[in-house]
């Protein structure tokens, strides 16, 4: 690497790529190494011929198309050259001396500011917009590890929630600049979801949700962004929404609908293992269905099976809270209903649909209870059942996964005493 020494300080001197030709009007640089060592020198040329290639690449990517190509171009242009890029109102503030370096920076060799350099060193880029849409894509990326360990369809549901808020917000007021959101807009937003739960299209707990999961996105852009804005996000929510407490499948309608006799034979086999696997368990269904054969534990001394987020290879699977991994003892018609399935579910591993199957099928054949029952009401029916019989509470939470709401101490009791307190309640 050429390096020579003018008066007491070493040089670097080498010829300008062609590649760079439209944006440096020299065709050999000369920089000066800033020391008298030959071995300082030699260790530094490296990194400041890369910090040179660096804002050439940096002005070569200014001239290209779009507002936020060039923005992004004279953020990089600015960090490359050793300076933080900051607007020109601000640039305005700088002692003098700084602002007569970065003026310095930005001349041609006639002595004139170059639109590159002095969108970069002068602040003047213009900021492109920042549509709520572009912040869905933005969240997204910021989130990319929150989403690691989900499964494909569990990411699926998760960011169609958020598209859902998005488009919402876009049908009511308009893909806006988030730097012009007001009070304003978000009061059409709140009259947008009045309307649909007026018109019994969604429930009052939903639009709560979707307003709740808008302001999520855009707080966390405005933050990790670094965007600074004060956005009117709090307080749109309607108050005493509830999507209704669900009711608890009676015991009878368990024994005489789901168990006995052949009301489910209508069913699909794997669908029907899950509706019964579920009574004794109080599993959520996408617990049930999302179980692989290495966590059904059928010949174990007390059969069980555990439930716990999967984090690698092709099974990868996130759980609801850390509280949701347990181990469940199998007793009754739970137990039965795993016997025919010991690999897990493979027609709903992973997919949607299961609880609209099943829902369906018992509303067609007029088998639902009351028309306010799902299908997860089973795991109502189960707390319900553990409560009657005086089971501890801390079992309880264990068994249907929900925090304790305090430091945990022991372990609970050992599978088997939990085997024998879930008998106590086994249909």
């Amino acid at each position: 690497m050429p390096i020579f020494l003018r008066g007491k300080t070493y040089h670097l001197r080498r010829r300008v790529p062609k590649r760079f030709a439209p944006v440096e009007e020299r065709r050999e640089l000369v920089v000066s190494l800033k020391t008298d060592s030959m071995e300082r020198a030699r260790s530094r040329a490296d990194d400041v011929w890369l910090s040179q290639v660096d804002v050439w690449e940096a002005l070569m990517r200014s001239d290209g198309d779009g507002q936020k190509h060039r923005y992004k171009a004279a953020q990089d242009l600015a960090k490359a050259s050793g300076l933080a890029f900051i607007p020109a109102d601000k640039v305005a503030q700088l002692p003098l001396t700084e602002i007569v370096e970065r003026v310095m920076l930005s001349l041609n060799s006639e002595g004139k500011i170059e639109d590159r350099r002095g969108r970069a060193y002068l602040g003047t880029a213009k900021q492109p917009s920042v549509t709520v849409t572009d912040c869905l894509d933005t969240f997204f990326e910021l989130t990319k590890e929150e989403d690691a360990d989900r499964s494909p369809n569990q990411l699926r549901v998760r960011h169609n929630n958020f598209r859902r808020s998005i488009a919402n917000f876009v049908e009511a007021v308009g893909d806006l600049d988030i730097r012009q959101l007001s009070a304003d807009h978000m009061l059409q937003l709140r009259e947008h979801y009045a309307e649909r739960v007026h018109q019994q299209l969604i429930k009052a707990a939903t639009a709560n949700k979707e307003i709740k999961n808008f302001g999520t996105i855009l707080r966390r852009v405005n933050r990790m962004k670094m965007l600074g804005l004060d956005l009117p996000l709090s307080g749109w929510g309607f108050k005493n929404a509830k999507d209704g407490v669900r009711k608890p499948f009676s015991t009878d309608w368990i024994n005489r609908t789901l168990i006995n006799g052949d009301a489910l034979m209508g069913l699909n086999s794997e669908a029907r293992a899950i509706v019964r696997l579920m009574i004794n368990t109080g599993m959520r269904p996408s617990e049930a269905a999302g179980l692989r054969p290495e966590e059904i534990k059928l010949n174990a001394t007390v059969p069980h099976i555990e439930i716990k987020a999967r984090t690698q290879g092709a099974y990868k699977r996130a759980v609801k809270t850390q509280s949701a991994e347990r181990v469940l003892p199998l007793v009754g018609v739970s137990y039965e209903a795993l016997r025919g399935f010991p690999d897990g579910f493979d027609r709903y591993f992973d997919k949607a649909g299961l609880s609209a199957t099943v829902n369906k099928y018992l509303r067609e054949n007029n088998l639902m209870e009351t028309q306010e029952h799902v299908l997860y009401c089973l795991r109502h029916s189960f707390e319900d059942r553990m409560l009657e019989a005086g089971i501890d509470e801390r079992l309880r939470r264990d068994f249907m996964g929900h925090s304790l709401g305090r430091e945990r101490y022991g372990a609970g009791g050992d599978l088997a005493f939990r085997h024998s307190q879930l008998k106590r309640v086994a249909l």
